[in-house]
């Protein structure tokens, strides 16, 4: 059975940092397409950052030069480094994961991170 679970969100002063940390439970991690998302009340999710089965990564403008996503296949682990954290980066994080050869995808339950200015 395929889990996701996601840690670090929590609150920060803006320009500080945080690094969010996704398990994901389950066979063929290193198969997957790993990505973060996030999502305030009203509106939709939205991609933040994703890295591909190969390491490939891509990022939302608003992302760029300040996230950084990174994977670990032995442990089952993809990353999200955030810095120069603003009030608009405010918003549920959720790890997501893909198999591409289905696109069956799974979702983590999302953690909070609050960026107080």
């Amino acid at each position: 059975q395929v889990q996701l679970v996601e840690s670090g969100g929590g609150e920060v002063q803006a320009g500080g940092s945080l690094r969010l940390s996704c398990f994901r439970r389950g066979a063929l991690f290193s198969m997957q397409d790993m990505a973060w998302y996030r999502q305030v009340p009203g509106k939709e999710r939205e991609l933040v950052a994703g890295i591909s089965e190969d390491g490939g990564t891509n990022y939302a403008l608003s992302a760029k030069g300040r996230f950084s996503i990174s994977r670990d296949n032995p442990k089952h682990m993809v990353y999200l480094e955030m810095n120069s954290l603003q009030p608009q980066d405010t918003a549920t994080y959720y790890c997501n994961s893909k198999f591409r050869g289905t696109g069956r995808d799974y979702w983590g339950q999302g953690t909070q991170v609050t960026v107080s200015s």
